[in-house]
């Protein structure tokens, strides 16, 4: 089960955290794994790693804000079975300290990022007969959380767009679904508090942690485990959905 040999597909972000943990995976299940990253460097280890555990996979270096870049990136990888639109990045702030600059890069990688390998990867997985598109929400596209005003405004987007998505191509074999994570342990999530709160890393890490009624963090293999099963053919019933993979936070964190 839950065999993606033969697929080809194509992770944004996939040099680190969550990416860097579905890009594992798929390919340990077969899958030949294209990591677009703007960081070519983090993009040439995570292939490293899978081609030292046996798997597929190659780097693209590209800033999928930029719209010409990222279509001619698609084409040149030709035929895709897989997308995983998941480069992001975060903000901190409220909507009256967000700079007019802040909001527009948010929007930029975040909305009109995954818009673009939408609009790049579509027109081609209509040519190949079908395709799946899994875009990372956030569980602030659903929740209020303090101090993330322009980051919940994106994957609010992102929310909006799997929906549009999945039942726009629904006749061209295309499903769309989304995940929304809690938090995830990351490298963001390191820098976040040693920037943030200089030697209280510990006890921020502890309580950041608890934060979700399971009491821990999410890591990325959690991410990618459901990535996976939504992406394989045993999901093929599943379109139109977004999934909250959050350690209880949104129905328990009362």
């Amino acid at each position: 089960m839950f065999s993606l040999k033969g697929k080809i597909a194509v992770i944004t972000g996939g040099g680190s955290g969550i990416g860097r943990g579905i890009a594992n995976v798929f390919a340990s299940q077969g899958a030949f794994v294209n990591i677009v990253e703007l960081n070519e460097d983090a993009g040439r280890t995570v292939c490293k790693e899978i081609e030292k555990n046996g798997g597929k996979a190659a780097v693209h270096a590209c800033d999928v804000s930029d719209q010409e870049k990222v279509v001619a990136m698609f084409n040149s990888i030709g035929k895709i079975d897989i997308l995983v639109n998941n480069a992001g990045i975060a903000h901190v702030g409220r909507a009256d300290t967000t700079s007019a600059a802040d909001f527009d890069r948010i929007y930029n990688v975040n909305v009109k990022g995954a818009y673009n390998c939408l609009f790049a990867s579509i027109p081609l997985m209509k040519a190949n007969g079908g395709g799946v598109i899994l875009n990372l929400a956030s569980i602030a596209a659903i929740v209020g959380v303090a101090d993330r005003f322009a980051y919940s405004m994106s994957k609010g987007a992102i929310y909006a767009m799997t929906l549009s998505v999945a039942k726009d191509y629904l006749g061209d074999n295309i499903r769309c679904n989304s995940i929304s994570p809690a938090r995830v342990h990351t490298p963001f999530v390191d820098g976040f508090i040693a920037k943030n709160y200089p030697g209280k890393e510990a006890e921020m890490f502890e309580k950041l942690s608890k934060s979700q009624p399971i009491g821990r963090m999410a890591n990325p293999d959690d991410i990618a485990g459901l990535a996976l099963y939504l992406c394989s053919d045993e999901a093929s019933f599943i379109t139109g959905n977004d999934y909250p993979i959050d350690g209880g936070y949104i129905k328990l964190n009362s």
